[in-house]
């Protein structure tokens, strides 16, 4: 998942807890295995080397990519999974190398959903399009992994972290809440600007605390426009979200970025709890 996981059993009996561990370290793997953008060994390599030749797809996957078709309506095309061709331009490694426009220009007519062919199960893209599900992978495991383990053990509650997005399928032992803190990017390191008692629900945040350019003073974040191939402009640092699961709550972080200075009236109109840094 590109970045730290855990999950957090509360349970006083330890070799439950230990099983329960393991089946989510092998649930995580496997959906990391089938839909990294990563591997030469899974159906994403099959779908973005296919040269224009319709792929069958399974179910799993046939139920993010109609998820994805979702996402791209409600964001009025900002949230678009053909769009990863864009690091073809952009390697935010935190350096100062910004692509020349003559660079990013090529890469937008390999860019849009309604240039693929979605018939379910059956998937075709144009030559030269790609897909990439990292957008919503993270979020979607986190949720998955939570749904396995308490299938698994439905008495035990667990918390699901991956890199900071992650679900509570219950409160700890005694009835005591989950503590989660909303960290300020600004502020690495320091005390969190909020603290969230979390019993049962969702917790995701999307922002450039990680992934981004600098160059002549000027912050360049990773959240892209596929419209235009650079940088959504005037957003917030980072935006956390409040929901019921975290594939919602990283969509509604990652829409609200989306919408540059627009994020926090946004974020209104859904009702949502949430938190902004500037």
């Amino acid at each position: 998942m590109a970045s730290p996981c855990e999950c957090l059993i509360a349970c006083d009996d330890e070799n439950l807890a230990r099983q329960l561990a393991e089946l989510a370290m092998a649930e995580a793997r496997r959906i990391e295995q089938k839909f990294s953008r990563y591997r030469q060994d899974n159906i994403i390599y099959r779908i973005n080397n296919s040269a224009a030749e319709a792929i069958r797809v399974d179910q799993e996957t046939a139920d993010l990519l109609d998820f994805s078709a979702q996402c791209y309506e409600l964001s009025d095309g900002l949230f678009d999974i053909t769009s990863g061709v864009l690091r073809e331009a952009w390697q935010f490694d935190g350096s100062d190398r910004v692509p020349q426009a003559a660079v990013i220009k090529p890469l937008l007519q390999r860019i849009g959903w309604p240039k693929l062919i979605w018939n379910r199960p059956l998937l075709t893209l144009q030559p030269g399009m790609q897909i990439d599900l990292g957008g919503i992978g993270k979020e979607y495991a986190v949720d998955h992994v939570a749904k396995c383990l308490k299938q698994h053990a439905a008495e035990v509650n667990v918390l699901v972290n991956f890199g900071g997005d992650l679900v509570a399928t219950g409160p700890r032992l005694m009835a005591v809440p989950w503590t989660v803190g909303v960290d300020d990017p600004s502020r690495s390191g320091e005390k969190a600007v909020a603290g969230v008692q979390l019993s049962k629900g969702a917790f995701a945040t999307s922002g450039d605390a990680r992934r981004f350019l600098m160059k002549d003073n000027r912050r360049y974040s990773h959240i892209l426009n596929p419209k235009t191939g650079w940088p959504v402009e005037q957003a917030p640092r980072s935006v956390s979200v409040l929901a019921n699961t975290c594939i919602e709550a990283g969509m509604l972080a990652t829409f609200a970025l989306l919408q540059g200075k627009n994020a926090r009236r946004f974020l209104e109109e859904q009702d949502v709890v949430f938190w902004i840094c500037e």
